[in-house]
Formats: structure tokens, sequence, C-alpha cells
């Protein structure tokens, strides 16, 4: 769905989806005057404020075109998330890079002055070889080499947004555009959370471990992440930083202490009652080759059936592979820096899990 709100005469739009970072998105846009984390200050203006919702197709021209009428701001966030190949190719490239380009003509069309996309740390890898980024930055030279439909779509969808960076508006004016890359992304309403809460209610309060504790990566909170957009949001506005920030992306992450996947989802957890596998099931070599046999039958039936198995090599690798990255740069050209100590981030995101693990235990008892 696209919202956008109308406030003294300026008009931002949310292009937002269901990622659920749109939804707390939304919500510290228009009521961040109750968060002492954000600045969007409305109390001045309520009477002034108008609030439009749309809902369609970001695949249809003339409906973006027509949510975008008045706009001077886009928050480009929705897209499909598939970790796993579950989704046929031309639909994913349908969403993720048709719309995008479609969204940016439409922006074009309707005078729209800045455009940000949320892009993801996955353009980056890892590679097939599992080879290892520690505290990367926007300069950091890696042998990159996509595997994931999802990788390779948002890729192409960021070259997309960035190249859009500077061209020709119907009025005459130019479109400034950025694209931000959040690692992990966690907090209070994450499916995957719920999704490994699940597993870990079937196997008796165990999480089950899929990455080896070596393998590190730094998860970002997902109020930080929001936070991070509307820095990106100001700095566009602001004329100064407008040419710095056009056509270039930013790593977003937060102090969030460096782990593996496994053991991440064992510190939200462990306060409600969870314990964690000491190690994976199997040894790592021989979840590669079980994967590839998997891969081949899959595509030796795919002419007759679609089967997806649940585990593939690429996913296995992105577990098992450290890849850190800083937001020193952010912080620097955005003036990012995290509104979300780790403390409260793991509380907030701990409490909401407890708040649905009744709810989960009786959903899966009564499956």
């Amino acid at each position: 769905y696209i919202v956008w709100v109308l406030l003294q005469g300026h008009c931002e739009a949310i292009r937002s989806g269901c990622v659920y970072l749109g939804m707390f998105l939304n919500i510290k846009f228009f009521y961040g005057i109750y968060d002492p984390f954000f600045f969007f200050h409305f109390s001045d203006c309520r009477g002034k404020t108008m609030l439009s919702v749309f809902e369609g197709d970001i695949r249809d021209g003339d409906f973006l075109r027509k949510a975008l009428r008045g706009a001077s701001m886009v928050f480009h966030i929705a897209s499909i998330i598939d970790v796993t190949e579950s989704v046929a190719y031309s639909e994913m490239y349908g969403v993720n890079v048709k719309g995008t380009q479609l969204l940016l003509e439409a922006c074009i069309q309707e005078n729209v002055l800045s455009f940000i996309y949320t892009s993801t740390v996955e353009v980056m890898g890892p590679n097939p070889r599992g080879e290892p980024i520690i505290n990367g930055t926007e300069d950091t030279k890696y042998d990159t080499t996509l595997k994931f439909n999802y990788s390779k779509t948002k890729w192409k969808a960021e070259q997309i947004t960035l190249q859009a960076n500077n061209e020709t508006l119907q009025n005459g004016g130019r479109l400034s555009t950025c694209a931000l890359r959040p690692t992990y992304i966690y907090g209070d309403g994450c499916r995957f959370l719920l999704h490994h809460m699940g597993d870990g209610i079937r196997n008796n309060n165990v999480l089950l471990r899929m990455s080896v504790p070596e393998a590190h990566v730094n998860p970002v909170y997902v109020g930080n992440v929001a936070f991070g957009h509307l820095q990106a949001a100001r700095s566009l506005k602001d004329a100064q930083k407008r040419n710095t920030i056009g056509g270039n992306f930013y790593f977003l992450s937060d102090d969030t202490p460096p782990t593996s996947y496994s053991d991440f989802n064992h510190v939200l957890m462990s306060p409600l009652g969870f314990s964690i596998q000491d190690k994976l099931r199997l040894p790592l070599s021989i979840f590669y080759i079980l994967c590839y046999f998997l891969e081949a039958i899959c595509t030796i039936l795919r002419p007759f059936i679609r089967i997806v198995p649940p585990l593939n090599r690429q996913l296995l690798t992105l577990l098992n592979t450290t890849f850190t990255f800083s937001y020193q740069k952010a912080k620097k050209e955005l003036g990012y820096v995290p509104r979300y100590s780790w403390e409260e981030a793991r509380k907030r995101t701990t409490e909401w899990l407890a708040s649905q693990l009744p709810m989960e235990r009786q959903k899966i008892m009564s499956s």
C-alpha cells in the first residue's frame, strides 16, 4: 500500500507493502511525537494534516501516478523477500525490479523530488565460496556472485534507483535518489523471529542451530533502520547535502553485538525459557552435500512438479559466513546515529516475543 501525508504544504509518500519495516516507519512517521527518540512533532499543525491511504499493485503505472500526485518524497520499501527460491523469478522480477522502474517513472511524471530505496546487505553477498567481510564499508572490494533471485532483483532495483539520480522531472526539476542497505533487520513484529521461536517450541523449547558460533553478523533493530530512512529524507531536503548523497548507497547497522544468526535468536529468546543446540546436527560439509542432492532432485522433477527444499546451499552459506558492516558513512553524511541502544532494542524485541509466545504455543499445539 501507499501512505502519504500532507503537512503544511509538504508531502511525503511511503511505499511500504508487506515488509514490517514499512509498518514501523509509518508508525514512527505519523506518531513519532510519542517516542522520545523521534522528533517528528505534529502538534503545531494537526488541523492542517491530511492522510490518504491507497492500496494497489506496484506494477500498475496508472495507480502509482495517482498515488504519488502531489508528493515530494518517496520511501520505496516494498519487495518480495525469498531465500528458499519458493517464488517464481518472473513474479519477483515484476515486483522488485519492474515495480521499482515504474515507481521511478511515476516520480518523474509527478515531479517527486526525492526517492529513497530500501536495499539490503545481500546485494553484496556472501558469495558461494563463503568469503567473509568484517566491518565492511561502502568502499569494500568483494567478489560478489549473487545466487538468490532475491539478491539479484534487489541489486538490479538498487542500480536502477541510483542511475535515476539527477533525472529531469516533468517540471524541469531534478530527481535525487539514494539507497540504504540495512543488515538483517530484527525487532517487534519480525516474522522470521516468530518462525524460529515456533521451531523451538516444536523442539521442546530448544532452538535449532543452523549457523556455527563463529559466523558473525551484525543485525540491526527495525527502529534504527526507520530512523536511518528519516535521516536520509532530511539530508535530501538539505540543498548542501543533496548533491553529495544523491546517487549513493549507505549501509545501515547499529550497536547490536556481532554474533551468529542462531546465537542471536538465543540471546533474544533465552529470557523466555529457550535453550539452543550446542552444535549443528550434522557437520557443515555433510549439510552442503545433502543440499546439493536435494537441489539436483528438485531440478530433475521441476518439469513435472515444483518442489522447494527447505534448505539450499546458498542459504547455508548465508547462515555460516561472517558478514558485518559499519554505519560510519551513514553517520558522516546522513547524520545517522542509532536512536535505540542494544539494550533497548533487545528489551523491546523480547517483550514482543513474550507477548506472542502463548498464541504461538496454542497454535502449534492445536495443529
